[in-house]
């Protein structure tokens, strides 16, 4: 296996005392950084807490299949952009070590992981589910925005081996025009997730394409604030 690689991070931090996280993952092509300037577009500001710090990790560029083989900044490969095509298993695996890390950066601070929340855009939101559904299943949730799983993802066998035991809850938010992920493949996301056995709610946003909006961005932020109230961290630390 690769040598885990420290990822490059923007960070926005809390106001106040720091009890919990967010772990916010960019779309192919993007950056840690452009992501963070695009919420604040959306919202005028930061997405910013008094108690939970914001942290936007950027991937590190590899050859992208789908791109000819050119340098992207993604978080997995893909054989192509298809709910029908196998996972690139490999890239994933060493991207969830990477971003593994983070959260033990969060945890070497104080922060349990039951105090972080796990989220992305679009090839984001796909690592989200990775991540947490397979490897950090006590983070309080997990958020996917415009994003969809293959069909034979390992995430929806993860999950259905997992009946009685818990697993992070999940936001999910589509756009009803997205031109480049379909509506309705994160729609058959979050209906195979259900299926499996994860608690999951799904939101549809009329008229919005591939892209964040307000009225998203101020659902995800309700969402996180429900997951991660302010307080004092328990059962955490070093």
């Amino acid at each position: 296996m690769a040598a885990v690689q420290k990822l490059k991070r923007c960070v926005v931090p809390q106001t106040g005392k720091h009890t919990a996280s967010v772990i916010f993952l960019h779309g192919s092509g993007d950056t840690g950084q452009g992501l963070r300037a695009w919420v604040h577009d959306v919202l005028a500001q930061d997405m910013a807490f008094e108690h939970i710090r914001v942290i936007y990790p950027t991937a590190p560029a590899r050859p992208y299949t789908p791109m000819h083989g050119a340098l992207s900044h993604v978080w997995f490969d893909r054989y192509k952009i298809s709910r029908n095509c196998p996972e690139h298993l490999e890239s994933i695996e060493e991207m969830c070590s990477n971003l593994g890390a983070v959260v033990h950066d969060e945890i070497r601070a104080g922060v349990p992981e039951h105090r972080m929340v796990i989220g992305g855009f679009s090839m984001g939101g796909a690592m989200a589910l990775h991540l947490a559904c397979r490897y950090h299943q006590d983070v309080a949730g997990v958020f996917s925005l415009s994003s969809f799983l293959n069909r034979d993802s390992v995430v929806y066998q993860v999950v259905e081996g997992a009946a009685g035991q818990p697993l992070p809850e999940l936001l999910q938010c589509h756009g009803t025009a997205d031109e480049l992920v379909s509506h309705a493949w994160g729609e058959e996301t979050s209906c195979l997730l259900k299926k499996a056995g994860m608690t999951a709610s799904f939101h549809s946003f009329p008229g919005i394409n591939h892209q964040l909006c307000r009225p998203e961005i101020e659902l995800v932020r309700s969402w996180i604030l429900k997951k991660l109230p302010s307080g004092s961290c328990r059962g955490g630390g070093l």
